[in-house]
């Protein structure tokens, strides 16, 4: 049996991790041990994930396996777009280019702010009475 290339990354949207293998293969992608199709529902969250296979022509090029954990389904959607730029790069150094200027490297650092005590919530409050 041949050793397939493998290229590991990590990325990270929210509070989503995606730990991603990028093997050479035919295009199939699997998330937490099933197609991504059936992991992911919504269109726009498949369409996120293929963005950086179809920007750099290497989607029927590569199979990827993915184990995601934590965060809701776009962050996850996010994490995998990121930790997939991340691999591609790992394989060839000159796509670095083209994915750096799509933002596909580019950890997205917007995070949930924290609950202030004395408050409802971030920024709501408490309601104000008069008397």
């Amino acid at each position: 049996m041949e050793q397939s290339v493998k290229y590991i990354a990590v990325g990270r949207r929210k509070e989503a991790i995606a730990r991603v293998r990028l093997m050479s293969g035919e295009g199939k992608i699997s998330v937490n041990g099933r197609p991504f199709e059936k992991y992911f529902l919504r269109e726009t969250d498949r369409i996120i994930i293929k963005q950086p296979l179809v920007t750099t022509e290497s989607a029927a090029k590569f199979d990827v396996f993915a184990n995601i954990r934590g965060g809701g389904p776009t962050g996850q959607a996010g994490a995998l777009r990121h930790g997939i730029a991340r691999a591609l790069v790992l394989s060839d150094e000159g796509l670095r280019g083209i994915l750096r200027k799509h933002g596909f490297l580019t950890r997205d650092p917007r995070m949930k702010e924290r609950k202030k005590y004395g408050q409802k919530g971030a920024r709501k409050r408490f309601q104000w009475t008069k008397r």
